[in-house]
C-alpha cells in the first residue's frame, strides 16, 4: 500500500528502455540459478518470512532500488520493505523494470554502493 498522498503515474515520463539481450551462456546460467531458487522456494519457510523478520535490520542502513515497472517484484513490495526498515532509503526508478542491466537501476545501485564505501 502506498503512503497517503503518494501517487504512481500510469504513464512513464519517458518510455522504459529495453535491457540489452543476454548471451546464450549467461541466459542459461541465470536460468539454472533461478530455477534452483524456485525449486527450493528461496529457502523461505513462509511467504511472509522476510517482512516478518524486518526487525533484524533495525538500525542498519540500506538502499532499496526499485523499478516502477517491475512485474517480478512489484513496487508495493518495496514499499512494504521500506516501511519495515526505517534506516533504509527507497529509490524508485521511474523508467525501469526488474533488470539489473537497465541503465537507471545500474546507476542507482552504483551510486548507493559508492555512498556506503565512503
Amino acid at each position: 500500500m502506498l503512503p497517503a498522498g503518494r501517487r504512481v503515474p500510469r504513464v512513464p515520463a519517458r518510455p522504459p528502455r529495453a535491457a540489452p539481450r543476454a548471451s546464450g551462456n549467461y541466459a542459461r546460467a541465470f536460468a539454472r540459478i533461478e530455477s534452483h531458487y524456485f525449486r527450493h522456494a528461496g529457502w523461505l519457510k513462509r511467504d511472509d518470512q522476510i517482512l516478518a523478520g524486518m526487525s533484524a535490520l533495525a538500525g542498519i542502513p540500506g538502499v532499496i532500488v526499485q523499478g516502477r515497472y517491475d512485474m517480478i517484484c512489484p513496487p508495493h513490495v518495496a514499499d512494504g520493505i521500506a516501511a519495515g526498515w526505517p534506516a533504509a532509503e527507497l529509490v524508485m526508478i521511474d523508467d525501469a523494470g526488474h533488470a539489473l542491466s537497465e541503465p537507471g537501476i545500474t546507476s542507482a545501485l552504483i551510486e548507493a554502493t559508492d555512498r556506503f564505501r565512503e
